[in-house]
């Protein structure tokens, strides 16, 4: 059946293997996605069950999906403009399923993982947008991380267009939302920022924040572009696309608030460096234990991540993926590493632990069916009959339980992006609590937060 098209949308023939709305746009690459349900129909592969927005500077994009087809539309804005960025946006050049393909044939772990998290793609986003957000993410999770940035948006950039919910009428303006873009350097440099966004929550991230546009700002210049209506700072850091790696690493390392995580994390998912893997601690636990990667300096992978130690699990890291899978003479393919990394990330998100696992049919079904298989049996026949098929049933489900345990069991293995253990959990509603621990006043505990930062700064 083909999916009917939304009132007020384009279709675009796209799969849900080639992308998953719902793991792209919730797996921490991008925080300012916001998620609205769709009344619900039992027909949900040609019904949309989502609408996904996003408030660009100039428009606020609309996405609904189904197992065939990406719809869109976009406010103020034309819906062709909108078509290129999409297919920028999420590098839609990119064939995933055949990528998929291979990798599965070359590594057993992502073979495991393959039916379960199709259509992961890694995003490419706006660099100060992108540098600011992950600046947000020191020692933090998905729920906060999307609180602040969002409280940043509201706080300095004016309202663009105000929308209600889908399927709510225009004119019940009860229920509107108000969108805000991402407020270019200049608003984040001066020097209230700082007392503003620890108002907010942001706790020792809001020095960051505003020290890092106040250097953008004072190097390159806030007078706006002529191309994009964009600062001239903000152009210079898009223009670090056209750098050399290394030169743009370099560059990003300046900032406040930026370490070698921080700065992978942009270079891959804003500026292009594709050959680019965030490293953690989980990383290079998970290439030991799975991948052959020796220890170094007899750290086994659960000491401090030093800016030596986080160079040599990169480079080995990739040297031990290009020999293990066979991706060290095909540089297209390798370039495309980081989609890979981004599946093994979100299997082990916590919010993702059932994403694509259809409930088991429960043991009482199995049962029924057995019993009325035996009705026509002989009385002679019937208990031994009962007993073999019972037997049988719970061999069935004591195989599919060590298939959960292995499913889980695989998606331990973890891309680089954050390395917070805490990393989907939400423990509080309140933003403010946010650095309830970095801002206690023991001598202990700021030893440990000072640790915890010392290789972000």
């Amino acid at each position: 059946m083909a999916s009917p098209i939304p009132a007020g949308f384009h279709a675009l023939p796209l799969s849900a293997i080639q992308l998953s709305l719902a793991a792209v746009l919730k797996c921490g690459q991008s925080f300012r996605w916001t998620c609205y349900p769709l009344p619900s129909s039992s027909d949900t592969e040609s019904f949309p069950t989502h609408e996904y927005r996003l408030c660009l500077r100039d428009r606020v994009v609309c996405l609904r999906q189904s197992s065939d087809y990406l719809f869109y539309r976009s406010e103020r804005v034309s819906d062709e403009e909108t078509l290129i960025w999409l297919k920028d946006y999420f590098q839609l050049d990119v064939d995933l399923v055949k990528l998929y393909d291979q990798w599965s044939d070359r590594d057993q772990v992502f073979n495991n993982l393959r039916s379960r998290f199709s259509g992961i793609r890694i995003l490419r986003q706006d660099p100060w947008e992108n540098l600011v957000s992950f600046i947000c993410s020191s020692n933090n999770n998905i729920p906060r991380i999307t609180k602040m940035v969002h409280a940043l948006c509201k706080q300095y950039s004016p309202s663009l267009i105000s929308l209600p919910p889908p399927e709510i009428s225009e004119s019940d303006s009860q229920d509107h939302a108000a969108y805000h873009p991402f407020p270019p350097p200049s608003l984040l440099a001066v020097p209230e920022v700082k007392s503003t966004l620890r108002g907010l929550g942001f706790g020792y991230r809001a020095d960051y924040i505003q020290r890092t546009a106040k250097m953008l700002v004072d190097t390159h210049g806030s007078s706006m572009s002529n191309s994009e209506s964009r600062e001239n700072c903000e152009e210079w850091l898009t223009g670090l696309r056209d750098m050399s790696t290394e030169a743009a690493r370099e560059e990003l390392l300046k900032f406040v608030g930026v370490g070698r995580k921080v700065a992978d994390c942009v270079l891959l998912m804003s500026l292009d460096k594709k050959e680019v893997i965030p490293v953690d601690t989980h990383v290079y636990q998970i290439a030991i234990k799975h991948y052959g990667l020796r220890t170094i300096g007899g750290s086994k992978g659960k000491g401090v991540m030093t800016p030596r130690i986080y160079d040599e699990v990169a480079t080995k890291l990739a040297d031990i993926w290009g020999e293990y899978a066979g991706w060290a003479h095909s540089a297209r393919i390798y370039s495309k590493l980081p989609f890979f990394f981004q599946v093994l990330f979100t299997a082990d998100l916590k919010a993702f632990s059932s994403f694509g696992i259809e409930p088991p049919t429960p043991a009482t079904s199995i049962m029924d069916v057995g019993t009325s298989a035996l009705v026509s049996s002989s009385s002679s026949k019937r208990k031994h009959s009962e007993t073999r098929n019972e037997v049988e049933v719970q061999r069935k489900l004591k195989l599919m339980g060590v298939a959960v345990a292995a499913i889980a069991a695989a998606a331990t293995v973890i891309a680089a992006v954050h390395d917070d253990p805490s990393w989907l959990e939400d423990d509080s509603d309140d933003l403010s609590s946010v650095d309830s621990e970095e801002d206690a006043s023991s001598p202990t505990s700021r030893r440990v937060k000072r640790r915890r930062r010392s290789f972000d700064r």
